[in-house]
């Protein structure tokens, strides 16, 4: 492409971000437009009176020397946390696999999940590149600039806008998403068709605080052990949240149920799912009093059963790419590796 082309990305989260801000350093004109309130997607934090919950992705791994490169120009957004100690549990809560020694290291945002992201989204924050509460309705050609493309959009208080002017469009989004809006877009079906291959579990989440294991003496309740996978019939994840490098003493647990059950009871009234997760955390963990906080959260894009084979799509006559974490696998950093490739492709 020409240098100080005006690019669209659809979508803030890691890839997203990782493409804008590679786009931006080149030297292109970037508009990023998001729906969330702030930018990060899965790589999400809740807070509470009680401390945070990384309710999103639980950690990530640094296997890309670009990623690693990337991390260490902006010291102190991560570090390493246990969860490379991880047992699997069945549904009683017995080790049915002790935890191995792991060479790889696993992190976390610092202080929270969503540092990563939120750091490496500020210059365009700054630079008033990145619009948040901001949904894409449809991508159209521009009816002056018949080479460009523009975004129909709508806000929470619906609100509507027109954003116009773009040489190129990248979707950054789900793969779900990405193909409703190809498939009502001209010259972009060809596209949609090829993420029908495509498949993305959803997730429920559970987030738990005990402000009892924060009185003096008592620093945790339960198990000893700060993560687990679990063969139970509706839980997958267990991490104990105040594990965590920066998170606070407050005992805090997220839980996260298996694609099978959330995708049985996906659309299950939440304070049913609630109590659900609740009786399962208990019967796994032993631990039985009453939370002082509860709530859930339901993805329902959450983790790559099927990904698309590559690490992005790019349609240079269209002038539209889309990329992901799901067009590699389900971590962290397919994500970046995506955003980052559909970057340097258009660079």
């Amino acid at each position: 492409m020409k240098a100080a082309q005006h690019i669209a990305v659809i979508g803030a989260g890691m890839a997203g971000i990782a493409c804008a801000r590679t786009l931006a350093q080149a030297g292109h004109r970037v508009t990023v437009l998001d729906k969330g309130r702030r930018p990060g997607g899965r790589m999400a934090t809740r807070s509470s009176a009680f401390g945070s919950f990384d309710h999103g992705a639980q950690y990530f791994t640094v296997r890309d020397p670009r990623f690693s490169t990337a991390l260490q120009s902006t010291p102190g957004i991560c570090r390493p946390w246990s969860a490379n100690a991880v047992r699997v549990l069945d549904a009683r809560g017995h080790v049915v696999e002790a935890p191995r020694p792991s060479k790889e290291a696993h992190f976390v945002g610092t202080p929270d999940m969503n540092s990563v992201v939120g750091t490496w989204a500020q210059p365009l924050v700054a630079a008033g590149q990145l619009h948040s509460g901001v949904c894409v309705t449809a991508i159209e050609r521009d009816p002056i600039h018949k080479g460009q493309w523009q975004l129909r959009t709508s806000a929470a208080d619906d609100s509507m806008h027109v954003y116009d002017g773009f040489d190129a469009v990248v979707l950054a989004i789900p793969a779900a998403q990405a193909q409703v809006l190809l498939g009502a877009t001209a010259g972009a079906k060809e596209m949609a068709g090829q993420l029908d291959k495509v498949s993305v579990a959803p997730c429920w989440t559970l987030m738990l605080a005990f402000a009892q294991a924060s009185q003096p003496g008592l620093t945790t309740l339960g198990p000893q052990w700060n993560a687990a996978r679990s063969t139970h019939h509706r839980l997958a994840w267990l991490a104990r949240e105040s594990s965590k490098p920066q998170r606070g003493m407050v005992e805090r647990w997220t839980v996260q149920a298996s694609a099978e059950w959330s995708n049985e009871h996906l659309q299950d009234d939440p304070s049913r799912i609630e109590a659900k997760l609740l009786k399962a955390f208990a019967e796994i963990t032993g631990i039985r009093a009453q939370p002082n906080h509860t709530e859930v959260h339901r993805w329902l894009y959450a983790k790559t059963l099927n990904p698309l084979g590559k690490s992005f799509l790019w349609d240079s006559k269209a002038g539209i790419g889309v990329c992901g974490d799901w067009c590699l696998g389900h971590r962290v950093e397919d994500a970046f590796v995506s955003g980052l490739e559909m970057a340097l492709k258009l660079c």
